[in-house]
């Protein structure tokens, strides 16, 4: 049995009744959190650009495509929040291609409840299993994007266990959807950029190698053992990864973001927030020495350029002075002002960016960051392993419908945006009110 096929064959057979009751809470909470990345995201210009582009299609009468748009733009919609979920040992972000393409299927295929709850847990497994497999917190670095080679394997994951497929059919859709794979998108940020398009047919063709498979389409069963991924991609697959300890969920290790940047940015500035909170004023540091790991600092070791979304997101110097001089536009997913204010360009022109190799030690299962600020009155340090909605600090429920009442409020308002994650959990129990959730959330989305 290849390591796909064994894969492959727990996923079949996954049942929401196996799960654990904190298993199932979890996963409850991490829709909420998916749905209000998917509703948030509508709203920025990359957002707002995706949907246009499904109305387009649709208006071109593509009517056959219109199950398969919904996913691409669901899935590209919650990945580009930057506020989604987030597995660091893989460095994929599952909720954001699992969620919304589960839900779009479920909706479309009028599907049980208990069946989308596995599904979404099938998808989980797929994308961080793979996502580990390739090595993705190392090889991101080399320009390949870990959440985009494996979005077609966790959707094909989902939709297999939507329809039921049995294991050698689920097996030739993960394999398929692996040939359909491509490593990254290269580097371009715009408001029309094409990268999220990608991530969102990247989805999409998952559901296409399922529903191949399901038609009787075959597939290289021994994709990642034949050498395949070592001479194109010159990674050489850790098959352990994909297989070790099936059974046992991996949802429990995922983090849910507790603002809107880049992950990588977040350690170092959750240690300057805890300096802020005991006490220290922005006005008082004259100078920030900040420690990351090394493969984070080229990325994250930059200043910022105006109208580009993603250099605010990735730049730790702004996201740093966001925290410390406007911490409520930390949950912004807009984050591309023309002009900085004099305020954070001054507080930014004070920080310094080392990498430390001492920080290895826990990677990547953890990503820390560590912080010397000098002030007049003396010297102040922290350092930070893990931030909060880390599975070693996790969310309540407090802090996760905070978080949502933040990012969705300026699409729905205060008031709705408080009463819908309670909604949210309910609708997973029952059909009729699943299917209506997911036409709210489409609506909401389309009227951008």
């Amino acid at each position: 049995m290849t390591a796909i096929e064994e894969l492959a064959s727990s996923l079949a057979a996954l049942g929401a009744q196996d799960l654990s009751e904190p298993v199932h809470t979890k996963l409850q909470w991490h829709v909420v959190d998916a749905i209000g990345a998917w509703l948030a995201a509508s709203r920025t210009p990359e957002g707002a650009a995706l949907v246009a582009f499904r109305r387009r299609i649709h208006a071109a009468g593509h009517g056959a495509e219109d199950v398969p748009m919904d996913v691409a733009t669901g899935c590209a919609l919650a990945r580009l929040s930057e506020i989604d979920d987030i597995h660091l040992a893989s460095m994929t972000t599952p909720g954001s291609i699992v969620i919304p393409g589960a839900l779009t299927l479920a909706r479309a295929w009028q599907t049980d409840p208990s069946d989308v709850t596995a599904a979404m847990i099938a998808g989980y497994e797929a994308m961080t299993r793979l996502g580990g497999t390739i090595g993705g917190a190392h090889v991101l670095y080399r320009g390949i994007w870990p959440t985009y080679v494996a979005a077609p394997f966790g959707v094909a994951a989902v939709a297999a266990r939507l329809l039921r497929l049995e294991p050698g059919q689920t097996a030739h859709a993960l394999a398929l959807a692996l040939t359909l794979a491509a490593p990254g998108v290269g580097h371009h940020n715009a408001a029309t950029t094409s990268r999220w398009l990608a991530v969102g047919n990247a989805a999409r063709n998952g559901l296409t190698a399922a529903l191949a498979a399901q038609a009787g389409f075959t597939s290289d069963l021994k994709l990642l053992e034949s050498g395949f991924f070592a001479n194109v991609y010159n990674v050489t697959p850790d098959l352990m990864v994909l297989t070790q300890q099936l059974g046992q969920p991996m949802l429990p290790r995922i983090s849910f973001k507790p603002w809107c940047a880049a992950r990588q940015t977040m350690a170092a500035t959750e240690a300057l927030r805890q300096l802020v909170a005991d006490g220290l004023r922005p006005d008082d540091m004259t100078e920030i020495r900040v420690a990351v790991l090394p493969p984070h600092q080229k990325m994250i070791d930059h200043g910022v350029i105006a109208d580009d979304r993603a250099s605010h997101l990735t730049s730790v110097q702004y996201q740093m002075a966001l925290a410390a001089c406007q911490p409520d536009n930390v949950y912004g997913l807009a984050q591309s002002p023309r002009d900085l204010s004099p305020m954070l360009r001054s507080f930014m022109g004070r920080i310094t960016i080392i990498a430390d190799d001492k920080l290895l030690t826990a990677y990547p299962g953890a990503w820390p960051a560590r912080i010397a600020v000098t002030t007049a009155a003396g010297p102040r340090h922290a350092e930070v392993m893990h931030v909060p909605g880390d599975p070693e600090r996790p969310f309540d429920w407090a802090q996760l419908t905070e978080k949502f009442r933040r990012v969705v409020s300026p699409v729905l308002g205060p008031e709705k945006a408080d009463g819908m994650p309670k909604r949210i959990v309910e609708c997973l129990h029952d059909q009729k009110s699943l299917m209506q959730m997911v036409d709210e959330v489409n609506d909401i989305c389309r009227c951008a």
